[in-house]
């Protein structure tokens, strides 16, 4: 079992910056790519972001390339959201998430799920 708990979340004006962080527990070997994810109020949860854990290889869904990046830490088993020039329409609860596929975006894949937090942009 792999536990996951997000901080970093808050409320931040249009064009500012919070940087998510996800800290992994537990059962981490089993871990091959760790994922971001978010869902708006009435809204089907989305792919946000995910990194493969060994071969440290990045994606993006096209509404935030260019203004997200997601990173890690091995040593803390930690993986970090940093999102800038940042838009009322990021406004959802972020999800941190692991699956033991590699290279994956598919949501079915991710197994693991932390609680999530808010994230709140202002126009």
């Amino acid at each position: 079992q792999v536990q996951l708990v997000e901080t970093g979340g808050g409320l931040v004006q249009a064009g500012g910056s919070l940087r998510l962080s996800c800290a992994a527990s537990g059962r981490t070997f089993s871990i091959y790519t760790m994922g971001w994810f978010r869902q708006a109020p009435g809204q089907e949860r989305e792919f946000v972001a995910a990194l493969s854990w060994g071969s440290g290889n990045t994606y993006y869904a096209d509404s935030v390339k260019g203004r997200f990046t997601i990173s890690r830490d091995n040593a803390k088993n930690t993986v970090y959201l940093q999102m800038n020039k940042m838009k009322p329409e990021d406004t959802a609860v972020y999800y941190c998430a692991a699956a033991r596929a590699t290279d994956t975006v598919d949501l079915g894949d991710f197994r693991s799920w932390g609680q999530g937090t808010q994230v709140t942009v202002s126009s």
